[in-house]
């Protein structure tokens, strides 16, 4: 029975994230209403909250649903990997690039960050930051994993060259959020062109 009640506990969750996400894109994050969101999920406004203290809660653990998505992702190409190193890293960035509009706009994505950079040391602040790590992590553990195939030079840093391009790539999507304008392809284009530099920088001999 435990194993059930955790099941619709956790079907109730993702409803009231689902419900979340659409009312934030529908309405706004400013004008949406916790009561809204309740009768999206179809559950009580009371249960909304015995999950969430408030909207940024709400808003921050859709991140948290969008960054999960994106790690599984994440982990299952670096399973099987491209051989080549420039590839390899344009296909882990775009997992997170393309993801990222699913259940966040952009409004959302600057609420989240204001929020985080506001109260840093925050329950949301604290998650969102380790959500950062995580995704950091991947990147490290890819370029990991080419080293280790011999897909790029034996002696470099992989957890040095892993945060150079997540920190890259961080940064331009903030530039990305801001600008109401900017559409997803100049983002994917302009993070490629940059990685294109390092991932033939860091290349073997045999592989450049």
């Amino acid at each position: 029975m435990s194993g059930l009640r955790e099941k619709q506990k956790a079907d109730r969750d993702r409803r009231i994230l689902q419900a979340a996400s659409k009312l934030f894109h529908q309405v706004g994050y400013e004008k949406s209403k916790i009561e809204d969101i309740a009768g999206l999920a179809e559950v009580s406004t009371g249960t909304v909250y015995n999950y969430y203290q408030n909207k940024g809660d709400l808003l921050v653990a859709i991140v948290s649903m969008e960054v999960n998505e994106v790690l599984n992702a994440g982990a299952e190409l670096i399973a099987d990997q491209p051989s080549d190193a420039e590839a390899a890293i344009n296909a882990l960035i775009a997992i997170y690039l393309d993801h990222s509009l699913i259940y966040l706009n952009k409004e959302m994505w600057r609420h989240a960050m204001a929020i985080t950079t506001r109260q840093p040391h925050s329950p949301y602040g604290r998650r969102y930051n380790d959500l950062d790590a995580r995704l950091a992590a991947q990147v490290c553990e890819l370029i990991e994993g080419l080293r280790q195939r011999g897909r790029v030079a034996a002696d470099i840093d992989s957890r040095g060259v892993g945060e150079m391009i997540f920190n890259n790539t961080n940064m331009m999507f903030i530039n990305f959020v801001k600008d109401e304008t900017m559409p997803l392809a100049a983002l994917k284009a302009g993070i490629a062109r940059q990685n294109r530099t390092l991932a033939r920088a860091i290349r073997t001999t045999t592989n450049s």
